[in-house]
């Protein structure tokens, strides 16, 4: 699975933010992009892949995280949402991987998440607005004071970012086949390492 010069991670970046005005949201595709772009990282040192090889990996895993709400904002309804993007997307000639990835973070597409690229996807997306929102409740609104333990001990309180699936952070944890707390470290370092891009 390789990626074109032109559809890259800046490719995607731009078309984010062609079809998204709202910074919060963009924002959150950033958030999601690098934490599952951290799990390609993950995967291709798994695979034993180096090199273009590796980082073409890492930049897939990326671009989904930045195009699965891309069409969010114009087309919030289950009935278009997110199929309206992967459409746009297919018809531009993006990589099919990338286009099942963000068919499959929408538990109602009929794609279930069973490679490793969807897996992370689904995982990475509520979680990494978990995080944010933990972040943002912080003195210093910086995700670089946000822990594990108090990340889980916000998960247990159901009144603390109540659209957040917290049965969707614990499931894509299973998909991935790691623990919660895990999952939650290797996300929150992600984009503790790219704080000043995510505005956090």
């Amino acid at each position: 699975m390789t990626i074109s010069d032109t559809h890259n991670a800046a490719h995607a970046e731009a078309l984010l933010r062609e079809w998204t005005a709202s910074e919060s949201l963009i924002k959150h595709g950033l958030s999601v992009a690098r934490c599952t772009e951290s799990y390609g990282i993950r995967e291709a040192a798994r695979l034993g892949l180096q090199g273009d090889e590796a980082a073409h990996l890492a930049d897939t895993y990326r671009c989904a995280g930045l195009l699965h709400d891309m069409d969010y904002e114009r087309h919030p309804s289950l009935d278009e949402h997110p199929f309206v993007g992967v459409a746009y997307l297919r018809d531009h000639g993006w990589p099919e991987p990338i286009l099942q990835a963000i068919l499959a973070h929408a538990d109602y597409s009929g794609v279930a998440p069973e490679t490793h690229l969807q897996r992370a996807l689904f995982a990475c997306d509520e979680l990494s607005g978990f995080l944010t929102a933990c972040a943002l409740v912080k003195p210093s609104r910086s995700i670089a004071d946000v822990e594990v333990a108090g990340v889980r001990k916000k998960l247990k309180d159901k009144a603390f970012a109540r659209a957040i699936k917290r049965e969707d952070i614990t499931r894509g944890a299973d998909l991935l086949n790691i623990p919660v707390e895990e999952h939650i470290g290797h996300c929150l370092t992600a984009m503790q390492q790219h704080a000043t891009e995510l505005g956090l």
